[in-house]
């Protein structure tokens, strides 16, 4: 495909305003597209009144929506992506969707001739930032090969996963694994804290044994001095991540067994009202039910 300048993106939020905002600050045109015009200003972008202008302007368009109900809407419903979409043009969806909606999804654009490339994304809002994300494309290989250059500017690492459906898999079961740690983590930090553990020397002995993992090493380092890295993925939108993950072992015949401790635990900290706040909060949670702990001390 021949490269162009100009992109469309839909949803700058926390993400995509992000992602948008180091496409322009790589010299590419980009028209936008969200509800609330004032984030495609600050990103940057060029406003698009709606979808079906952003479509007439653009050869490749990125997503970053909420999950699939949203994506389904936005792509299938009055004026949607399909009813304005013209052969050729290639979306990549960087959503955290079902991967049997975005397959389904995928088949659409293809009968009006338009390659749909599921992307998951990793890293977090501080990555988006840096242009510094891990990607995991799901669809067909050569399309990606052919726009590599229009994702350079927000990613570190591009991972071709498989067919259509596999990035969104990935991102999944990547995210399952994020839970798990970040919620096992914060249980053993708070029995650390109750138990008159240095948390400094119990996170300096967990990163150098068995115990170490992600929230070990970038989470709770900066969390135990009262920096919860706002800004990242919520509470809620964690609990909605694992709730497609428990769908989607479902659907593969696979026993999650190892889901209900996160599940109960974003869960609870949604029920204590942390759910709008950064997913790291969930220590709060865990503290306040075992004592009103927490693990930073003025």
């Amino acid at each position: 495909m021949k490269q162009h300048n100009t992109l469309g993106f839909i949803g700058l939020g926390n993400m995509g305003g992000r992602m948008t905002q180091c496409l322009v600050g790589a010299g590419f045109e980009v028209h936008g597209y969200d509800t609330d015009t004032a984030k495609v200003e600050s990103a940057g972008a060029k406003v698009c009144s709606d979808t079906t202008e952003l479509m007439r302007l653009s050869d490749i368009i990125m997503l970053s929506l909420p999950d699939s109900r949203v994506i389904e809407t936005v792509v299938e419903g009055e004026n949607g992506l399909l009813s304005c979409c013209r052969k050729g043009q290639i979306i990549i969806d960087l959503s955290t969707a079902a991967a049997n909606s975005t397959v389904r999804l995928a088949k659409r654009f293809v009968e009006h001739g338009v390659d749909y490339l599921d992307a998951g994304i990793s890293g977090g809002a501080a990555a988006a930032e840096k242009g510094a994300l891990t990607l995991m494309i799901g669809g067909n290989k050569s399309v990606l090969d052919s726009i590599s250059w229009a994702l350079k500017p927000i990613a570190a690492r591009v991972n071709y996963m498989g067919e259509s459906g596999a990035g969104h898999i990935t991102k999944l079961i990547n995210n399952f694994l994020n839970a798990v740690a970040l919620s096992a983590t914060a249980e053993a930090m708070v029995a650390g804290r109750k138990a008159g553990l240095d948390l400094h020397a119990l996170l300096d002995v967990l990163n150098h044994s068995s115990g170490v993992n992600f929230a070990t090493l970038n989470r709770f380092p900066r969390i135990i001095e009262g920096d919860y890295l706002e800004g990242g993925l919520t509470g809620k939108l964690m609990t909605k991540d694992l709730a497609l993950y428990v769908d989607c072992a479902r659907e593969l015949g696979v026993a999650s067994l190892n889901s209900a401790g996160p599940l109960a635990s974003f869960g609870l900290g949604t029920s204590l009202g942390y759910g709008d706040q950064i997913s790291n909060r969930v220590v709060d949670a865990i503290g306040d039910v075992s004592g009103s702990v927490r693990l930073f001390e003025r």
